[in-house]
C-alpha cells in the first residue's frame, strides 16, 4: 500500500483544485509540503522576499482570474506577516486560501512556551471568513475542501487552515483518510444560485416602469462574472451604470451609459434616479453609503437589491425589493424579461448626467496636459493610460495617487482594475503586479504608486527580476506621504510631522536589483522613458518626480460630492 506524507496529501488537494502557483516564504516546518510541490510538476511555489507581498500576489491571483490564490507562512513570524495582506483581501471579499504551519500538535501555543509559539487561529480570526487546525492527517482533504467551499461560495473571503508539523510528515495510507482526495465538482456549488422567480418578474416590472432607472454595480458583477449581462440590461432599458471603485471595469468607462465613481455624472443620476438597481455591492462610504443628499430620498427612491449573502441585503440602506442570487444568472434572468418588451429610447437625463460628467473632468483634462515641471500628477496619470492598451492591468498604490488617478486612468474591462479600495491598504504594488502577471503573462501590467507605498515592498523588484516578469511600475515621487501631509497643510497651518523624505533614487534601486529603472524629471520624456521600460523586457522602475505642491491639495471623493450638491444642480433636478 502506498504512503503518502500529510505534505503530499495536502498537494494532491490543491493540484484538484487546479491551484497553479503557491505564493509564500519557506520554513522547515514546512519541508514535506515543499518538496511535494516541487516534485509534484504541476504547481509552483513562488518564493517571496515578505509574506505581506506574497498575500498580495495571491489577492491579485483571485481579482484577475476569479479562482481562489494559495499564499503560504510558516509558524509565528511567517503566519504574522502574512496578516496585511490577508486583511486587504478580507475587506474586499477576494477568496485566498492562507496556509500557514504550526508547532508539533503537542507543542501548539500555549501549552509549551514553545519558540515561535503563537495562537494563529484567534490571529487571523477577525479577517478571515473562516478558519480551522488540522488536527489529523486523516482530515486534509475534508477539511481542504471545507476551506475552498467557504472561501469561494456566498460573499467570497479568505479562509486559514493551520497545520502542525507533524499532521504535514507523518505518512499514511490513502485508504485511510477520513474523506478522499476527489475533484471539486464533488464537494462544492459548480451552478450558482438564481435568485427568487417572482422577485426576479417584480424586479423587470419596476424597471420597465421607471421614468429614470440606473444600475449600480458592485464586486459582486465581477466575481460572477456578469458584466455582460450588466451591459446588455442597461442598453435595453437605457439606463446610466455606476459601479463601486472595487466594481470598475464592470462596463467600459468609455461607453455612452457609463458614469464612473463619484464624479459630477454619476451623483447626478444616482440621485435622480427613481429606481436603482444594486447589484453585488454594499453601498460603503466610497459610494456615500447609498444615503442622500449623493443618492435619492428613500421615498421617491425605489431600491432593488441582488446579492448571494442574505446578510448584506439592505446592509446600509433599506430596500423595496431584496433578491438574493448570483449576480450573472440573477441578472440574466431580470434581462429575459426585459428583452421582450421594446428597447427603451435614449433618455434625456442621460444627456444631462453625461455633460455633467463632462463638465466637470474638464478641467482635470486640461491639466493632464500640462508641461509644467516639476510634473504635474495628472500628466503623469494621462500619459501612462495613453501609453498602455485597453486590456492592460492597471494597478493603483498609494494614497493621493489614487485620487488623482480616478481622473483619467480609464478602465475598459473587467478584472483590470486592482486597488484595495475597502482598507486602502499601502504597498500592495509588487504584490498585486506579480500576481497579476502570473495570472496573465500575455497582458501587460502597469502599477502607479506613490513612493510612500512602493517603499513598503520594494524589496519584491528581486522577486520580479528572479521571475523574469515584465511589467512597469511608475511612481509619483514628491518625497512625502503626501495625502497625510496635505491634512496636515490644511487643518494645522503646515505643522508637518512625519510625512517627509529624503531625495531617494528609486531607478537606481530598481537597477541595483538588476531591473530596468530610470528618472523622469520632464513631462516630454516619460513617453520615451515608458517606450525604454517596455524595450528593455525587464521589470520596470520609472521615478518620475511630481510636483509636490500640487499634490498637497489633489480634489477628494468628499469635496466632489459637497461641490455638486451645493451649486451644481442640474437642470430638472431635486
Amino acid at each position: 500500500m502506498t504512503k503518502f506524507t500529510g505534505g503530499e496529501i495536502l498537494t494532491k488537494c490543491l493540484i484538484e483544485e487546479g491551484v497553479k502557483y503557491v505564493f509564500g516564504v519557506p520554513g522547515d516546518q514546512l519541508y514535506p509540503l515543499l518538496d511535494a510541490i516541487g516534485r509534484s510538476g504541476k504547481i509552483q511555489f513562488v518564493t517571496f522576499r515578505h509574506e505581506q507581498a506574497a498575500a498580495h500576489a495571491a489577492d491579485a491571483w483571485a481579482r484577475t482570474t476569479g479562482e481562489p490564490g494559495v499564499c503560504l507562512g510558516t509558524v509565528g513570524p511567517g503566519a504574522a506577516d502574512l496578516v496585511p495582506g490577508v486583511y486587504a483581501a478580507f475587506a474586499d471579499s477576494i477568496p485566498m486560501i492562507v496556509l500557514c504551519a504550526q508547532n508539533q500538535s503537542w507543542r501548539i501555543y500555549p501549552d509549551h512556551g514553545s519558540t515561535q509559539g503563537l495562537d494563529q487561529i484567534d490571529l487571523f480570526r477577525p479577517i478571515t471568513k473562516w478558519r480551522a487546525n488540522i488536527s489529523h492527517w486523516q482530515r486534509i482533504p475534508h477539511l481542504v475542501h471545507w476551506a475552498f467551499r467557504e472561501a469561494t461560495s456566498g460573499r467570497p473571503g479568505p479562509v486559514h487552515l493551520d497545520i502542525p508539523s507533524d499532521v504535514l510528515y507523518l505518512k499514511c495510507e490513502d485508504s485511510m483518510l477520513e474523506d478522499g482526495v476527489v475533484s471539486r465538482d464533488r464537494y462544492r456549488m459548480t451552478r450558482p444560485p438564481i435568485g427568487d422567480p417572482e422577485l426576479i418578474r417584480r424586479a423587470a416590472k419596476m424597471l420597465l416602469e421607471a421614468k429614470f432607472p440606473l444600475l449600480h454595480a458592485g464586486g459582486g458583477v465581477l466575481a460572477s462574472a456578469a458584466s455582460r449581462e450588466l451591459i446588455d440590461l442597461a442598453e435595453q432599458l437605457q439606463a446610466p451604470v455606476t459601479t463601486s471603485v472595487w466594481a470598475r471595469g464592470a462596463i467600459p468607462e468609455d461607453h455612452p451609459l457609463s458614469l464612473f465613481p463619484a464624479g459630477f455624472g454619476a451623483i447626478a443620476a444616482q440621485s435622480q434616479a427613481d429606481v436603482v438597481l444594486l447589484v453585488g455591492g454594499r453601498l460603503g462610504d466610497l459610494d456615500f453609503w447609498g444615503r442622500p443628499p449623493a443618492w435619492g430620498e428613500s421615498a421617491k427612491q425605489k431600491l432593488i437589491q441582488i446579492d448571494i449573502a442574505p446578510e448584506m441585503i439592505a446592509h446600509n440602506r433599506i430596500v423595496d425589493l431584496p433578491i438574493v442570487g448570483d449576480a450573472k444568472s440573477t441578472l440574466s434572468e431580470i434581462l429575459k424579461l426585459i428583452k421582450a418588451k421594446p428597447k427603451a429610447k435614449p433618455r434625456p437625463e442621460m444627456k444631462d448626467c453625461r455633460e455633467a460628467q463632462e463638465s466637470w473632468l474638464a478641467d482635470y483634462i486640461q491639466q493632464g496636459k500640462s508641461d509644467q515641471v516639476p510634473i504635474h500628477p495628472l500628466r503623469m496619470i494621462q500619459d501612462v493610460r495613453d501609453f498602455f492598451p485597453r486590456d492592460a492591468i492597471s494597478i493603483v498604490d498609494g494614497g493621493n495617487i489614487a485620487v488623482w488617478a480616478v481622473y483619467l486612468n480609464r478602465i475598459y474591462e473587467p478584472r483590470t482594475f486592482l486597488w484595495p479600495s475597502d482598507s486602502g491598504h499601502l504597498g500592495v504594488g509588487t504584490g498585486y503586479a506579480i500576481g497579476s502577471k502570473l495570472a496573465h503573462p500575455e497582458k501587460e501590467v502597469y502599477v502607479i504608486s506613490g513612493d510612500g507605498a512602493f517603499m513598503f515592498n520594494v524589496q519584491e523588484l528581486e522577486t520580479m527580476r528572479r521571475l523574469k516578469l515584465p511589467l512597469t511600475m511608475i511612481i509619483a515621487d514628491d518625497r512625502a506621504y503626501g495625502m497625510i501631509k496635505a491634512g496636515q497643510k490644511g487643518l494645522y497651518e503646515a505643522r508637518y510631522v512625519g510625512v517627509d523624505f529624503i531625495d531617494i533614487r528609486y531607478d537606481k534601486i530598481a537597477e541595483g536589483m538588476g531591473c530596468f529603472g530610470v528618472r523622469v524629471e520632464k513631462p516630454g520624456d516619460l513617453k520615451p522613458a515608458l517606450d525604454r521600460a517596455k524595450a528593455s523586457g525587464l521589470p520596470a522602475v520609472i521615478d518620475v518626480v511630481i510636483d509636490p505642491d500640487v499634490n498637497l491639495a489633489p480634489p477628494d471623493f468628499e469635496s466632489v460630492a459637497s461641490v455638486w450638491l451645493e451649486g451644481c444642480q442640474l437642470p430638472g433636478g431635486d
